[in-house]
Order: structure tokens, then C-alpha cells, then sequence
């Protein structure tokens, strides 16, 4: 039986609308044939493909499946079928349809590479890469076969292989942007920042408005500490493309580590909002929130993450944290046990774990620690993470050698990856002390201040007992305890260094920016107190800005306070003499220092408290403390152990005991192993 044919001067038009890339006219031509001749290959075969071009992705589906029907041993057909089962988002069908695409004519490279597009979004990455393997081996110059070769490469860890397999790619297509921008992104992986600089400023070349590119070369000056330019970049992308996620991300961890919370609160909001689903952002919003003050937010986003991506290791370390500042020490724990579950090399969680446990053995947890020290293809920074662990596991078992071996390790990787220069601290002093007088000279007077909220600054060095002290303080009814604010230092550092005009109009701004903020820790009292032990650099721009401000000064064995400061890990940038004990021991001559200059010119204003003495008499000084805040007494405030709000210091687990003797003499442990360097401190 004869089929009627369309007209040989429709079939022309149609194959000349859809080889000039004219889908509106091919799709009604195709209609007006498909609809007279309903069994006409072709006119089916151009509809799927340029509906599938205009987007009209179910019409499509269905014209596929006419095709496949009428011409079920054509490789076209089910090929046809596949790209549109996959733009409709049923993936294993069209992975059916295109190995059956296959199975009928296997040596068409493009058949190849739409499976393993199909393989990829279905995570079978082994697959997707055997798939443009196998399109390369068909055609050597499929350039697109080669850049998404690279991509699942970098998703299965094969970072070098996937660098080659993108230069190849560019080699054979040199305008191919895609392909710079995922070297770019490949490069930056594996730390080869210069070169990445250069592919990523010749994909801009290319098109400069291609915003992806702008995000990776922000990704690139900012590891190269080129923070305003990365900001530049980040921001361009932004302009270019509204919609993408990324850029508002990274925008936010410069906030973030530049401590400019609030803004980096609002950035990574902004790219969940873009992107819902986007879980390092989640993740570092938690962070931000933490920072913040702001825990049961932090706890709450945190969880949210979980629910959304249940696997994300990181997300259960940094739950833990969080609870771990509620007291919630079992609840942590197992969260951090579940980081390490899904991701048993999370160098963080392991730290984080050995924190809270005690070690009575060299159990499984020590053991992987111990493995993860010897792998080479470990990062500085994740070795300096497990060398702290590792250093409080065996201090646990008593092996103090070890343990020091350990802390030492430690320390001097931290030191390498913040690149400590100690200049940069004697610097900061002596501007501290040479702008001093101005700043005295325009001290605001208490009468012409307004303002009921009342702040108690606790300062000192690190470890040397603020966080006990604030939990004392915070137990009575009429003070809130707002931890370590970093609100001084952002607001009074220029001012207090010289780098701005010091007059009576900048210390009664200072004043009021902190003041705003201090109240939003408040909880509704009017005394708060702010423990940022570093605080003592600011004591008198404080003093200027605060006359009715009290200012406690927590003192305790030098030689205790070094060798805590050295065994501890401190996640700010900004403790960067912390990791050597030579700096923290200049660091700590240069603190002293100051405190003399401080108390020379304000002997009354600063009250000294001997963290030794309220260890051996805790009643007497904590009378002593509360009088000389002005508040009547409350027994509670003999009890800090049972005050329940959160702590986001590196003593969030010892101030949860009751206060104890002899924590002091603990670092003579190590005395064997430390060349003598603490004797002179041990006072």
C-alpha cells in the first residue's frame, strides 16, 4: 500500500527552515504535515528536535515517542526520545533510550556523550566517564566530550586528569569560555592560583561579561589575599547575573572573615534565597549566626541543612559546635561521631571529638587520627587539625612527649597558614601607646551622657580566666554575659591606632555604634558584660568613650596562660601570634607592658582580679567583684557553673565544672620537653 507524501516542495522548506536554525517556521510546518500525514518520519522527527529547541518540552516528549513508534529500529529516534526524556527530567528513561540509541548504531560520538550527560546527573560518574571516553574515542575533536569529561573527573577526585582533559578541550575550540572557566575552577582546587589568574582573565578576555568567569577570578584574588579586587570581581558578577548564588556567597565569607557579620548574615541569605538548596551556604550562614550571638538561629539553620542534605559531613561538626555552647555535651558528641561517620577523614570533627571525650586508649578514633597524619595528599591545613587532636588524645593517656611533639606540630602549620609576621604586633602597640594623650584629651564627660545600658568589659590575655569571670558576673540576676564581642576592636581600631582624626565627635560615635550593638545582646538588662579578653588593647579609648563603664583585668600565672594559649587551637585570624611559644611569650611581655602604661594613667578606673586567688578563695573575691561592679549580692554568683547561657570560647566545656585548684601547674607536665622557656614565667 502506497502512503501519501507531503509535497516535495513542503518537505524543501522544512528541511530549510530546520537546517537554518528557523524553529517557529519549522514547527508549523512540521505541525501542518504531522497533522495531513501523520506517519511521515521526517516532519515527526524535526518537530521533538525544535520543540525541544523552543523549550516545549512535554509537546516534544510526545512528538519523541511518534517518532520511536513509527520508526522503532532508528538510533536517531531513540536518541531523539532520550533528549527529551532528560530535558523532562525522567533520567533513567532516557538513559534507556539512549543506550537502545546505542545498542542500534554504536559509533555515533554525540550518543555516547548524551549518556554520559544522562550518567552524570544520575551520579554514575564511572559511567559518564567510560561514556566521553568513548565519544573522544569516535571523535578525537569533540571538544564538548573532552570539557564534560573533565567535569565528572573533578567530581570522581581526579584533579589532574581533569586539568588535562579541559586544556585539551580548549585546545581544540580556543574561544570554548565554558572550558576556561572550568580550568579556572580546576586549578584553583589544586592550589595553582597564578595560572588559574591567567585562564580566568582569558576567558574575560573573551567575553567579559560572562559572569561565571568574574566569580572565579574573585575565588582566586581573594585565596591570593587580594581582598578588594576579589570584591570587584564578585561584585561584577553579580551586576552580569543577578540570579547566580555563588558570588553573594563569596561576598559573604569576606564579610565573614572580616568580621563584618551582619553583612555576611545578609549575603549568604541572599544566595539560599537564590539558590535553596545550596548547602555551603547554609553551613557558613550557621557559622555567621554563631558569631553573632545568635545560637538558637545557628542550631536552627543547621538543622535545616541537615534535612535538606542528611549526608553533609560538615554540617554535623558544626551542629556540635553550636551545641557544645549550650552544654548540650552528649548531643554533640554524637554529631561530631556522625561528621566522622560520613566523612571519616573531616580532620575538624576529629579535633572537635577529642575535645569532649577522654581518651583511655588508643581506640579507633586515635588510630585514624594517627593514619591521617601519615597521608602526604592531606592539606596543611586538615594535618593541623589532627595534630591538635591527636595532641589532646595522647595528653590523655598521659604521654606528654608525644602530646607535645604533637602541639608543636600543630602550631607551627597554623603559624604557616596565617604567615605571621610578629613586626605587626609590636606595631600595633606602640601606635596604641603614641595616640593615647589625643585620645585622653577628648574623653567624653558622664554628665553629658545619656544612656542607661551599662557595659563591664572583662579583658586579659587568652586563657587566662574571662569566660570564668562573666560566668560569675552574667549568674547575677541584673546582667546579661554577651561573650567575646568583637564590636570594639571593629569600630575603635583605626580610632585608636591614629589612622583616623581623634576627636570629641569620632569617640561619641565610636560610643554609640557600640552601644547599638551591645543592645541587641542585652536580654533586657542594663548591665552586660563584653569578654573580649584582647579588649585590653582599647582600655583607654574605653575609658574616654565609657567613663561610667567598669573595666575587670583578669590576671593569671604567665607561665599557665602561654602554655594554654600554645595548646589551644583558635579559629580567629586574628590570634596569629598564638603558635609559636617564643611569639606568645613576647606577645605576652608586650601585654604587660601596656597594662602598666594603662594603669599609670587610670589606676582607679581598671580593677585587677587574680584568677590564683578566686581559685583558693572564691567567696572573698567574688564578693570583692560584685562590689566593685555595685550590685548587691546574690549567692548564685558563687555557682558559675550552673549558669546556663551559651559560651563560644575555647572554655565552653571547663566553665561547666565547679571552680578548682592547681589548673595553673598543669603545663609543668610538659616542663621536661620545653627547654626552660616558661621557667622565668612560673610566678
Amino acid at each position: 500500500m502506497n502512503i501519501a507524501k507531503p509535497p516535495q516542495e513542503q518537505l524543501d522548506n522544512l528541511l530549510k527552515y530546520y537546517q537554518n536554525g528557523k524553529y517557529t517556521d519549522a514547527e508549523k510546518l512540521s505541525l501542518t504535515i504531522t497533522q495531513k500525514f501523520p506517519e511521515h518520519q521526517f516532519a515527526w522527527r524535526v518537530l521533538a528536535v525544535v520543540l525541544q529547541q523552543t523549550g516545549k518540552i512535554k509537546e516534544s516528549l510526545n512528538a519523541s515517542q511518534k517518532f520511536v513508534q513509527l520508526e522503532p529500529m532508528d538510533s536517531n529516534a531513540h536518541n531523539c526520545l532520550g533528549n527529551a526524556m532528560k530535558e523532562f527530567g525522567k533520567l533513567e528513561e532516557a538513559e534507556k533510550s539512549y543506550k537502545k540509541a546505542i545498542e542500534l548504531k554504536p559509533d555515533i560520538a554525540e550518543i555516547h556523550y548524551n549518556l554520559g550527560n544522562t550518567a552524570q546527573d544520575l551520579k554514575k560518574l564511572e559511567e559518564a566517564e567510560k561514556s566521553y571516553k568513548k565519544a573522544i574515542e569516535l571523535k578525537p575533536s569533540f571538544a564538548e566530550a573532552f570539557n564534560n569529561l573533565g567535569n565528572t573527573l573533578v567530581d570522581l577526585k581526579k584533579l589532574e586528569e581533569s586539568e588535562a582533559s579541559y586544556k585539551q578541550a580548549i585546545e581544540l575550540k580556543p574561544d570554548f569560555i565554558q572550558a576556561y572557566n572550568n580550568l579556572g575552577n580546576v586549578l584553583l582546587d589544586r592550589k595553582k592560583l597564578e595560572e588559574a589568574e591567567l585562564i580566568f582573565r582569558k576567558s574575560l578576555s573573551l567575553n567579559p561579561k560572562f559572569a561565571e568567569s568574574n566569580n572565579g577570578l574573585g575565588n582566586i584574588l581573594k585565596d591570593l589575599g587580594r581582598f578588594e579586587e576579589a570584591e570587584i570581581s564578585f561584585k561584577k558578577a553579580i551586576s552580569l547575573k543577578p540570579e547566580l548564588a555563588e558570588p553573594y556567597f563569596n561576598l559573604g565569607n569576606i564579610a565573614k572573615d572580616f568580621n563584618k557579620q551582619e553583612n555576611a548574615e545578609s549575603l549568604f541569605r541572599k544566595a539560599i534565597e537564590l539558590k535553596p538548596g545550596y548547602p555551603d551556604a547554609y553551613n557558613n550562614l550557621g557559622a555567621t549566626l554563631k558569631r553573632l550571638g545568635k545560637l538558637k538561629e545557628s542550631e536552627l539553620i543547621y538543622r535545616k541543612l541537615l534535612s535538606l542534605n542528611p549526608e553533609f559531613a560538615q554540617g554535623y561538626n558544626n551542629l556540635g559546635n553550636t551545641l557544645l555552647e549550650f552544654g548540650n555535651l552528649e548531643e554533640a558528641k554524637s554529631n561530631f561521631r556522625k561528621a566522622i561517620e560520613l566523612k571519616s577523614d573531616l580532620a575538624e570533627a576529629h579535633r572537635h571529638l577529642s575535645l569532649v571525650k577522654k581518651f583511655d586508649s588508643k581506640d579507633e578514633q586515635y588510630l585514624k587520627m594517627k593514619e591521617l597524619s601519615l597521608n602526604k595528599n592531606i592539606s596543611e591545613d586538615q594535618l593541623c587539625h589532627i595534630n591538635f587532636g591527636l595532641a589532646k588524645a595522647s595528653e590523655d593517656l598521659k604521654d606528654y612527649e608525644q602530646a607535645y611533639l604533637f602541639y608543636k606540630q600543630g602550631n607551627q602549620l597554623r603559624k604557616n597558614l596565617l604567615n605571621h609576621n610578629f613586626n605587626h604586633d609590636t606595631n600595633l602597640f606602640n601606635q596604641l601607646k603614641s595616640h593615647h594623650l589625643q585620645i585622653k584629651q577628648n574623653s567624653l564627660e558622664t554628665k553629658s551622657l545619656n544612656n542607661k545600658l551599662l557595659p563591664i568589659f572583662i579583658v586579659g590575655m587568652p586563657r587566662s580566666g574571662t569566660t570564668l569571670v562573666e560566668q560569675i558576673i552574667s549568674s547575677h540576676s541584673l546582667v546579661s554575659g554577651a561573650g567575646e564581642l568583637s564590636f570594639v576592636g571593629n569600630f575603635g581600631r583605626a580610632l585608636a591606632k591614629g589612622l583616623t582624626d581623634i576627636n570629641l565627635e569620632a569617640i561619641l560615635e565610636f560610643r554609640k555604634k557600640y552601644l547599638s550593638k551591645l543592645q541587641n545582646f542585652s536580654n533586657g538588662s542594663l548591665i552586660v558584660t563584653d569578654k573580649m579578653p584582647h579588649n585590653f588593647h582599647y582600655i583607654g579609648l574605653i575609658i574616654a568613650a565609657f567613663p561610667e563603664a567598669k573595666i575587670v583585668h583578669v590576671k593569671r600565672s604567665p607561665a599557665a596562660v602561654c602554655w594554654s594559649i600554645f595548646k589551644n587551637y583558635f579559629t580567629s585570624k586574628d590570634l596569629v601570634y598564638c603558635h609559636q611559644l617564643d611569639d606568645i611569650i613576647k606577645y605576652y611581655e608586650l601585654y604587660e607592658d601596656l597594662m602598666e602604661f594603662w594603669k599609670k594613667q587610670f589606676s582607679k578606673k581598671i580593677y585587677d582580679l587574680d584568677y590564683e586567688l578566686l581559685t583558693v578563695n572564691q567567696e572573698g573575691e567574688t564578693r570583692k567583684l560584685i562590689n566593685y561592679i555595685g550590685l548587691n549580692w546574690e549567692d548564685k554568683c558563687l555557682q558559675p557553673q550552673h549558669n546556663i547561657r551559651n559560651i563560644n570560647t575555647a572554655s565552653s566545656i571547663q566553665v561547666r565544672e565547679k571552680i578548682y585548684q592547681g589548673s595553673s601547674q598543669k603545663w609543668k607536665k610538659f616542663k621536661p620537653y620545653l627547654n626552660g622557656k616558661l621557667d622565668r614565667l612560673d610566678c
